[in-house]
């Protein structure tokens, strides 16, 4: 009974099925009839014109798309827990070729525009300093919680006022905009933001994350970058038939709901155990040890996580009975 990572979840069926239906003989790279459409329909999605990417992973997603808002010499804020700072074994700068992470603080690791202006506020602007060139933010947050509408619209106000890139880091997108029941585009675009990493895989594809911009002009240099990085798959159309089959019928959005729904049960059993408000898919509780040992000697897989805390993360195909058992095993602690 398996709670350590979302990345671990089965692929939706549906998936399965557009990748088999994908092969076929097709023009190669991503000239096939699968990416082609990723525009029009993401566009739809958003209610706006966006330019799309497919690329393998979250950290290929996040990464091109700071080098496509910050040069070399430039500096990315990102909370001290993001993903990027902290998960992403130096890519970030790579990507960009030397760009520096500045660390702002935050509950749940979430920022605010005091806390970032906290940050940018004390580099001079002097030749000798890295300049900010862009901020990111991760909703749902490396705590499973989720920026408000508002919240992010803040700190894209900021960023639009500082001259600022703003990019999200959606790996798990779909749990914010569940638990938000708010319109994709409102969170994003309607908010400031500038670059959206449209996360999939944790969510029921295999292998296929989203890159969507919206200022669709940045797609253009950073299809060269995706190319150099050697992301640039021959066979593009079995990661934009993922892509597609996440977004039929509104399959994204009810993965995510699931996946929160069963994390809502957990903390529910978990009382005042729980450590961060659980907003999306993840659970912080505080346990012994011995707890964690019993919980463990149940069947249940989990991350231990700081001093006396445990990580527990639910996905699309967490099963009832295995989410009710655990319940009760934390109920019983």
């Amino acid at each position: 009974m398996r709670f350590f990572s979302d990345n671990a979840a089965r692929v939706h069926p549906q998936v399965m099925a557009a990748i088999a239906a994908a092969d076929v003989l097709d023009t190669a790279y991503a000239g096939d009839a699968w990416s082609k459409q990723l525009d029009a329909r993401l566009s739809a999605l958003f209610e706006t014109e966006v330019a799309v990417l497919w690329v393998p992973t979250g950290t290929a997603a996040n990464c091109l798309a700071l080098a496509a808002l910050c040069p070399p010499h430039g500096g990315i804020v990102c909370h001290r827990d993001a993903h990027i700072q902290n998960d992403e074994g130096g890519a970030p700068e790579f990507y960009t070729h030397g760009a520096k992470l500045f660390l702002a603080e935050g509950n749940g690791a979430k920022m605010t525009p005091d806390t970032i202006r906290g940050v940018i506020d004390a580099i001079a602007n002097d030749v000798h300093r890295v300049q900010p060139h862009a901020i990111s933010i991760t909703n749902a947050t490396e705590y499973g919680r989720v920026y408000t509408v508002a919240e992010v619209a803040a700190i894209g106000a900021l960023a639009r006022t500082r001259g600022l890139g703003l990019h999200m880091d959606g790996a798990r997108f779909a749990n914010a905009v569940a638990h938000l029941g708010c319109s994709p585009a409102d969170i994003t675009w309607r908010a400031g933001v500038d670059a959206l990493s449209f996360g999939f895989v944790k969510n029921g594809a295999m292998s296929a994350e989203a890159l969507v911009f919206f200022k669709p002009e940045l797609a253009a240099v950073t299809q060269y970058r995706r190319k150099r990085a050697g992301l640039l798959l021959s066979k593009g159309r079995y990661l934009a038939a993922q892509i597609l089959a996440m977004l039929d019928d509104d399959l994204w959005i009810a993965n995510g709901r699931a996946a929160n729904a069963a994390a809502a049960k957990l903390a529910a059993a978990g009382g005042d155990r729980v450590i961060h408000a659980v907003e999306a898919n993840e659970v912080f509780l505080r346990a012994t040890p011995e707890e964690a040992a019993t919980l463990r000697a149940r069947g249940f897989d989990f991350y231990d996580w700081a001093e006396g805390e445990i990580r527990l993360v639910t996905a699309w195909d967490s099963p009832a009975e295995a989410v009710d058992a655990l319940a009760d095993a934390i109920a019983a602690l």
